[in-house]
């Protein structure tokens, strides 16, 4: 039985990990809205906490206003490059004319933005909850309570990182180092949460081969986002090259998509692989088996987006869907591994004890 005081960490902790499901859909609005300029300073929205409605509304000289803090906060980022060691992408990056253009004002961009920064504010809160909601497990788990730490500084650091992500237009490395972010964000709150809910719990004991082909199918899982998000930005440029026209011919163009798409039936193969040896090793209400089936709904929910996106000219609303529903894949997969991974801690201590 849990107490009072785990019964509340863990309910806030699973109103966090939804919230971080929101914000991803959130941030693909975003994306494939273009709407990531909408706002074009932090925290603040043109310097109004509640965004303008109309061209009258803003302040003064906003373009040169805030063209030249992007350009202040490139320069900064650039410093940083130069310092890592990575001089040549500092040098294009300040050698981007593009980020010369001043936005022009856009009531539904802005609104767009200031709700996808609304829905992030709130999942810090509940992530900053956590923290508080943890002390608790000080006694008993402390991991649970410096891992909810260790994820408000990266939330921190991802919001930091989606003002470059923007203010670079979109740097190739940058975007993608945004979503292993968000990934982590996802796993570390995830954890938390099962190992609140389910130590006292017993598990059944699972085959090796079980746990390796698990692991093995959540890191080609998160291989095949990392490739869905190189595959985005290869459009992105296609799109920047056609100058936003012949839409419905981007797809085709983008090299990377056909692996993309031909990984897509290993993950399914192997999903449906592991959810017959889970069947065979594991009672039927069992957490893995629930994990699983959840996954191939998922999978389900990304081949019907997939074709829309490849046969019905990117619509941006399946966009948006897509990098939702591969994160849900992601957490599902996920969440197989550490129920499987449960059964040899609970064999270790069981041999210990």
């Amino acid at each position: 039985m849990h107490s009072a005081a785990e019964k509340r960490f863990i309910r806030v902790n699973l109103l966090g990990i939804i919230s971080l499901f929101l914000v991803i859909l959130a941030g693909g609005v975003v994306r494939s809205s273009g709407s990531g300029m909408g706002c074009p300073d932090w925290p603040k929205c043109f310097d109004q906490y509640v965004p303008p409605t109309s061209v009258s509304q803003l302040p003064a000289n906003y373009q040169e206003k805030y063209v030249a803090g992007r350009v202040a906060k490139n320069e900064r980022f650039a410093k940083t490059l130069d310092v890592l060691g990575y001089g040549d992408l500092a040098l294009r990056i300040r050698e981007d004319k593009s980020i010369l253009l001043p936005e022009e004002f856009n009531v539904t961009k802005t609104w767009t933005e200031y709700i996808n920064r609304l829905i992030g504010a709130i999942c810090g809160l509940f992530l900053l909850g956590a923290v508080f909601l943890s002390f608790p497990y000080l006694k008993t788990r402390k991991r649970i309570f410096f891992l909810s730490a260790f994820n408000v500084l990266l939330i921190g650091f991802q919001a930091w990182l989606g003002s470059i992500v923007v203010s670079t237009n979109l740097l190739a490395w940058v975007v993608t180092v945004h979503m292993l972010v968000a990934l982590a964000i996802i796993a570390i709150s995830m954890y938390t949460y099962y190992d609140a809910r389910n130590f006292q719990k017993l598990a059944l004991p699972v085959h090796r081969t079980v746990k390796v082909m698990a692991f093995f199918l959540f890191v080609l899982t998160i291989g095949q986002i990392i490739l869905g998000t190189e595959v985005r930005e290869q459009i992105d440029a296609i799109a920047s090259f056609m100058n936003n026209t012949g839409r419905e011919l981007w797809v085709d163009k983008a090299d990377f998509f056909k692996i993309h798409r031909s990984l897509t039936i290993l993950v399914i193969s192997l999903t449906f692989a592991l959810e017959r040896r889970l069947v065979k090793q594991y009672a039927e209400k069992s957490l893995a088996i629930r994990a699983i089936n959840y996954s191939f709904a998922f999978l389900g929910a990304q081949v019907v987006l997939g074709i829309s996106l490849a046969y019905f000219a990117l619509p941006p609303v399946a966009q948006a869907l897509h990098l939702v529903f591969a994160s849900l894949l992601f957490a599902s997969q996920f969440y197989v591994v550490l129920a499987l991974g449960k059964s040899t801690r609970k064999e270790e201590e069981a041999s210990h004890a």
